[in-house]
C-alpha cells in the first residue's frame, strides 16, 4: 500500500501493527516512492549451515571435498 510521509507519521503505530501481520507499505514523498516498510524476517546463517552440511557429507561419504573448488564451480 502506498502512503504519504505525513500520513505514515500520523499512523505509524497502526502501520507497524499491520506490518507485523504481513502488511507492506511504500512510503512516498511528493508522490514518489522513497522507502518501504516490510515485515522483519530473522535470517538464518545459511552459508554456515551449508558448509557444515558439506563437511558432514564428506565425512559420511568418505569422499574428499575442497570448498574452494566448489566455490569456483558455483561461479561458472
Amino acid at each position: 500500500m502506498n502512503i504519504g510521509t505525513f500520513e505514515a507519521k500520523t499512523r505509524f503505530s497502526e502501520i507497524i501493527d499491520d506490518v507485523q501481520n504481513g502488511g507492506d507499505y511504500i512510503i512516498t514523498k511528493r508522490g514518489k516512492p522513497v522507502a518501504r516498510i516490510i515485515p522483519f524476517v530473522q535470517e538464518t546463517p545459511l552459508r554456515k549451515d551449508i558448509v557444515n552440511k558439506l563437511f558432514q557429507y564428506q565425512e559420511l561419504s568418505g569422499e574428499s571435498f575442497d570448498i574452494k573448488d566448489a566455490i569456483q564451480e558455483g561461479r561458472k
